[in-house]
């Protein structure tokens, strides 16, 4: 009888670290994008779109903690490398959390690759917070707006003491850009320097905004709701928008977007150029 207890509570053991190494509420594991960060690395969050099952929420299932999307309704398209998705107005892929980014987040890194012809109000991604955290909505997020001649591109940050916009405009605007070609994009914020490098295609922008004195940033957990990519942080439902209006903090990306990462760090120069020739 002491024996088959104990075989009893081995397989329960053995069950909850099965369980507790994966996130819950998803589908079936099965094959997906892997990356070759370590658990615990600076690699916080990764999806590469390149599932190739009829199940949406396994093709832009998270790499690093297998977290799946509470909601994918995108449809794929051809990327950079493999499959990447095509976003849609009104439509967003949906995460619970960008795992443990904003818990370790000092200094990060935010790349993705994008492509698109026309230029509206639109968002690559988002992190938005709870109800009454700030006016926007959000916590983070990635806006871009202009024309495709002459495209702004802003990232914004709100973290436990202050806000900042890290904006790319007029003369130091990344032209060229929206031409209907991928084009690899890199936000690198250095908490020892208090700046945010923007890359361009590997390259960096000469502008380098800097958050005065700022170092460090310090991000809520409690207060962010939610992962977004193709959508800015406030919520909308089809048809809140009229035809032809815009609400920039609701706008959704209508262009490709592949490879998306966040990172604790600030990734140097030579690895962010890595990522754009190997096409990651």
């Amino acid at each position: 009888m002491k024996n088959k207890i104990i075989k009893v509570l081995g397989l329960c053991s053995l069950a909850f670290l099965a369980f507790s190494c994966q996130n819950l509420d998803r589908p079936e594991m099965g094959e997906y994008p892997k990356d070759a960060g370590e658990p615990g690395g600076p690699l916080k969050f990764y999806v590469a779109f390149d599932g190739a099952t009829d199940n949406k929420l396994m093709n832009a299932v998270d790499s690093v903690k297998a977290k799946f999307p509470t909601d994918n309704p995108l449809k794929p398209m051809d990327g950079i490398s493999g499959k990447a998705v095509k976003g849609e107005k009104y439509k967003y892929v949906k995460y619970s959390s960008a795992n443990d980014f904003a818990q370790t987040a000092g200094s990060f890194t935010v790349s993705v690759w994008a492509q698109k012809g026309n230029l509206e109000t639109d968002h690559i991604f988002s992190m938005p917070a709870a109800s009454g955290y700030h006016w926007s909505g959000g916590s983070m997020f990635l806006l871009t707006e202009g024309s495709p001649e002459s495209p702004v591109v802003k990232f914004f940050v709100k973290d436990k003491t202050d806000e900042k916009w890290f904006e790319w405009v007029g003369d130091n605007s990344p032209k060229g850009i929206y031409d209907n070609k991928w084009h690899h994009l890199a936000f690198v914020y250095d908490g020892g320097t208090s700046k945010m490098t923007m890359y361009v295609d590997g390259q960096a922008k000469a502008f380098v905004p800097e958050w005065t004195n700022h170092g460090n940033v310090v991000l809520e957990p409690s207060k962010i709701v939610g992962l977004k990519i193709g959508a800015g942080p406030q919520e909308f439902s089809a048809g809140e928008i009229s035809d032809g209006a815009s609400d920039w903090l609701k706008n959704s990306w209508t262009g490709g977007i592949d490879q998306f990462r966040m990172y604790s760090k600030p990734l140097s120069a030579a690895e962010v150029q890595n990522l754009y020739t190997k096409k990651r």
